[in-house]
C-alpha cells in the first residue's frame, strides 16, 4: 500500500468506529451496518480524490515483497 491508500483504508476503519460508538450498536446486523457506511465514506472520498487527479491511487505494490508462508495452528508443537 502507498500513503494515501493506507489513509483511505484508516478512514473508513475511524469512520466506523466513531459510528459504532455514537450509536451504541449492538449486535452482528447493525455492526455490518456501520461497516458498510464506514467503508463508503472513505470509498466516496477516494472516488472524488481520483475524479479529481483524474488517476487511481490504488496501486499494485504490496507491501510485503513475498507472500509469508500460512501456518495452521494444527501445525503448531
Amino acid at each position: 500500500m502507498d500513503d494515501l491508500e493506507l489513509i483511505f483504508t484508516m478512514l473508513g476503519e475511524r469512520a466506523t468506529t466513531e459510528i459504532h460508538r455514537t450509536e451504541n450498536s449492538k449486535g452482528m446486523p447493525k455492526l455490518k451496518s456501520d461497516s458498510k457506511a464506514g467503508g463508503a465514506i472513505a470509498g466516496g472520498a477516494r472516488k472524488k480524490l481520483e475524479k479529481r487527479l483524474r488517476k487511481s491511487i490504488v496501486s499494485k505494490k504490496n507491501y510485503l515483497k513475498k507472500p509469508q508462508d500460512k501456518k495452521l495452528l494444527s501445525d503448531k508443537k
